[in-house]
């Protein structure tokens, strides 16, 4: 595991009476955020976190503020950086849809330990991938599933305030949910939202994502809690959805002019947001456009394309971009 400063940066901030963000920085790859709802000694965490240490100093965060122990998780997703912790709060009572559920196998912590120790073998795929994971703690985490899971939409108590789990996948995976505090007006999202970072479509298809967005904004919230990245408005989900809609009417046009996913990676113009983090992910979403381009054209969308191919890709689209070693002076 890299030294990272970034493990010790998490923090708590309160978003509502009772309710609390856990933000981590800089919102990049496996830098995910989580949440906590309380209303008397009635707790609801929204995810846990990417390796162990990183979930025990922030339930450890939590508890200072005086919350009671975890009542009720919530896993808004299956990506590991945001359940590879259930293991710490196994004695609560965890959701998730049931997509969710049977997603969660394919991302197993066994496996990152192993790609990160061929890392040096992979050439520049794994010089990108290290880059990516390499701060994280893989090593002796056991998968916990959920104990329940949904399909649609659930309502659950925390004392007597009322949270709603909204099933808006797939669209980043197959299986996301929206976590609605609507006395509180905070909206917990998932990876359905990246603040000031380039978002990923892992599943799509796009529309679902757009529809997630329209969504979020009928609940009218004061706070949005992204995934990834700082927290936001619906002044947020409004720049997060132009970049969506232009990314897919320029992908839809360069692949009516023959291009290939690559190419029109490499090609979109992404200036409006040149201060946004991790822009290899463009990659991704250029192969999720191209997949809704072809159901649009031939009526098939094809099956989801394999996260080594797309990580390859998006690390040729770095490897391109990043800047030269200084040269090593000689004397």
């Amino acid at each position: 595991m890299r030294t990272d400063p970034r493990r010790s940066g998490g923090h708590a901030v309160e978003v509502a009476e009772g309710t609390w963000a856990w933000l981590q920085p800089d919102g990049s790859w496996g830098w995910s955020n989580a949440g906590l709802v309380t209303d008397g000694d009635a707790t609801l965490l929204v995810d846990t976190l990417y390796d162990l240490d990183l979930t025990r100093r922030m339930l450890e965060g939590f508890a200072a503020l005086g919350a009671a122990p975890i009542d009720t998780v919530v896993n808004t997703h299956s990506n590991g950086d945001h359940c590879n912790g259930n293991e710490l709060v196994a004695d609560a009572r965890i959701i998730a849809s049931a997509a969710t559920a049977d997603e969660m196998g394919d991302e197993s912590p066994e496996l990152m330990v192993a790609l990160l120790e061929a890392a040096p073998t992979m050439g520049v795929t794994g010089e990108f991938f290290a880059q990516c994971f390499g701060a994280f703690d893989f090593a002796g985490i056991t998968p916990t599933p959920p104990h329940e899971t949904f399909s649609g939409r659930l309502e659950l108590n925390v004392g007597a305030t009322r949270i709603d789990l909204v099933e808006v996948g797939p669209a980043h995976t197959r299986g996301d949910v929206l976590v609605h505090v609507p006395e509180r007006r905070t909206v917990f999202t998932g990876d359905i939202v990246f603040s000031e970072g380039h978002p990923i479509l892992w599943e799509g298809p796009v529309d679902r994502l757009l529809a997630a967005f329209h969504l979020i904004r009928s609940w009218a919230p004061e706070v949005v809690v992204p995934g990834h990245g700082p927290l936001t408005d619906l002044a947020g989900i409004d720049r997060i959805d132009a970049y969506v809609r232009y990314c897919r009417d320029t992908f839809f046009a360069f692949y009516d002019e023959g291009m290939d996913v690559e190419t029109a990676a490499r090609e979109i113009r992404l200036d409006r947001w040149a201060g946004w983090g991790d822009p290899e992910r463009i990659v991704i979403m250029a192969d999720t456009c191209h997949r809704d381009w072809v159901a649009a054209r031939h009526g098939t969308r094809p099956e989801r394309t394999p996260v080594t191919e797309l990580f390859a890709a998006m690390a040729r689209w770095w490897d391109e971009r990043r800047e030269p070693a200084p040269p090593t002076r000689r004397g």
